[in-house]
């Protein structure tokens, strides 16, 4: 009888591990599918609790250690996450996703991009409400600080891989309003420029390469 008991209480724990893998593996399933369905590579911790409705931040960093250790999920830094390993996704959306608010693409990185400067710039240049820099990985990046009349004022600023990005004329015209005697290694249509500084409502700058003509 005691042998029985013994025997029973071994296969009930055995069945019960069994179940309870079987379902923690369903359950980590249908959280990584959904993270499939959004389309989207990177994540912040907010993003995942409302995501997958769990409510406990303890139990959600938890399940985020596991998922790692189990190479499910990357940790980028503390608090922001990725399906990928961070040298396989584009650090512009690294960059972006990282400040966690509305940027675009523009300045210098644009401007240089696009063959108005000679000089490669050694960061990613963004625009938004606040001023920062900081590093991911191998990559540094460059935030500057625009007020919101200007900031959201879409004049210039197209859509482009699922990222918002400045066109020449809207990085020009945004490299001017922090620096007004910027050199360009390009012949620039000032005409368009000045056209866009109204625009967006900047103010109007008298560039030393200027002679109120197209170049």
């Amino acid at each position: 009888m005691a042998l029985n008991c013994i025997f029973l209480e071994n296969y009930y724990k055995l069945v019960y591990n069994v179940l309870m893998s079987t379902l923690q593996k369903n359950i980590t399933g249908k959280r990584i599918a959904l993270l499939a369905e959004k389309g989207e590579i990177l994540f912040h911790f907010n993003d995942l609790a409302n995501l997958w409705l769990i409510q406990n931040k303890n139990t959600l960093r938890t399940t985020l250690k596991r998922y790692c250790q189990n190479q499910l999920l990357y940790r980028i830094y503390r608090g922001f996450y990725s399906i990928k390993p961070v040298n396989e996704i584009d650090p512009v959306l690294i960059g972006a996703k990282s400040l966690h608010q509305f940027c675009y693409l523009s300045t210098e990185t644009v401007l240089f991009q696009e063959g108005y400067l000679s000089q490669k710039i050694d960061h990613y240049t963004f625009i938004s409400k606040k001023s920062l820099k900081f590093a991911i990985a191998s990559h540094s990046f460059r935030c500057r600080q625009l007020k919101e009349k200007y900031l959201f004022n879409p004049c210039g600023i197209m859509g482009k891989n699922g990222l918002k990005t400045a066109t020449i004329e809207r990085a020009i015209a945004d490299l001017l309003y922090f620096n007004p005697w910027y050199h360009f290694d390009h012949p620039i249509d000032w005409t368009k420029i000045k056209l866009l500084q109204k625009q967006i409502g900047y103010p109007l700058t008298t560039h030393r390469y200027d002679y109120s003509k197209t170049e």
